[in-house]
């Protein structure tokens, strides 16, 4: 069905191309007509094909990996449709890259979620839509609008579905427990925490397990799966100490280095993601089940197209 507005449209970059056709679909509208090339060194030009004047533009790019080249798009691409006269730009980040840079962790290191936002607010965004973000102060970063939309109702309608009993949903660190919080409280589940160090950076050593969890189901989440030695070595930690079985999910399915490899021999059960970051691999792995967030993103569009609340769309 034809979105009743002309003046919404929706541009991407290379990041996440069959995502934004789900979300494009899911609106109701076509995807806007642009090209992105390179010049023999490297350098990117991008063009915006129609014209873009007086319109409420969305620009949905995941800065996943390659991350500075889908940033830099996606800057390039603001810019352009700045000086195209759009009404106004709002910016649709799936996967928001360096969100893990958010705070000096040692001494001398930079903040470069924040330099992020910097970037995108300079290039001409007006708004921002992000999901799951790392840190929920990252929003903070922005002096525009930004709306923080969450994958874990699609998650856990999921499992909802399976008709799992007697389960336990993990956090698999200490920062996650708000995050674990919320997922049991829509599945009717008590919660637990796995207590681990890193002692580098992607090495993570599981020290011990805070909650019940003995001969129960447990779905331990995360907001991202990088190298999956969180995960991993959380799953291990659960069976050896009595747990029944383990299923594991995260919004952003990151997948670098070893981690297919680590999931394959791992024995959690599914591994349930979202396609905020397109899975390139994912059929090598038959216990990765990949969710859309389109449609989410989808009702999100229109909803600030429209001047409606998106918080309901997951206060539910």
């Amino acid at each position: 069905m034809r979105y009743r507005d002309a003046k919404l449209k929706v541009f991407t970059g290379n990041s996440n191309p069959a995502l934004v056709r789900e979300v494009v679909e899911h609106v109701g509208v076509e995807l806007g007509r642009s090209r992105v090339t390179r010049f023999s060194d490297g350098e990117i030009q991008v063009k915006i094909e129609e014209s873009v004047r007086g319109c409420d533009v969305f620009v949905v790019q995941s800065t996943s990996a390659p991350i500075n080249e889908n940033l830099m798009e996606l800057l390039i691409m603001v810019d352009a449709l700045k000086r195209a006269s759009a009404k106004r730009i709002n910016v649709v980040v799936p996967y928001y890259g360096y969100a893990r840079q958010d705070r000096k962790a040692r001494p001398r290191e930079p903040i470069t979620a924040k330099l992020v936002a910097n970037l995108i607010e300079t290039a001409g965004a007006h708004r921002v839509i992000a999901m799951d973000l790392h840190a929920g102060q990252i929003q903070g970063f922005f002096d525009i609008p930004v709306d923080h939309l969450l994958a874990q109702p699609i998650l856990a309608s999921y499992f909802q579905d399976k008709g799992l009993k007697d389960v336990v949903v993990v956090s698999p660190d200490m920062g996650g427990v708000t995050r674990a919080r919320g997922m049991a409280q829509r599945l009717g589940a008590s919660i637990a925490i796995i207590d681990k160090r890193r002692p580098e950076p992607n090495v993570a050593e599981v020290m011990n397990i805070i909650g019940d969890i003995d001969g129960k189901t447990a779905v331990m989440i995360d907001d991202i799966i990088d190298t999956a030695g969180t995960i991993t070595q959380g799953a291990k930690a659960l069976l050896e100490r009595g747990a029944k079985e383990v299923y594991a999910c995260c919004t952003h399915a990151v997948l670098s280095g070893p981690a297919m490899e680590r999931l394959r021999e791992s024995e959690i059960r599914e591994v349930v993601v979202t396609n905020t970051i397109p899975l390139k691999e994912s059929p090598a792995l038959d216990k990765l089940v990949v969710l859309s967030v389109a449609p989410l993103i989808g009702d999100a569009i229109i909803r600030v197209h429209e001047d409606l609340s998106v918080s309901t769309l997951f206060n539910t």
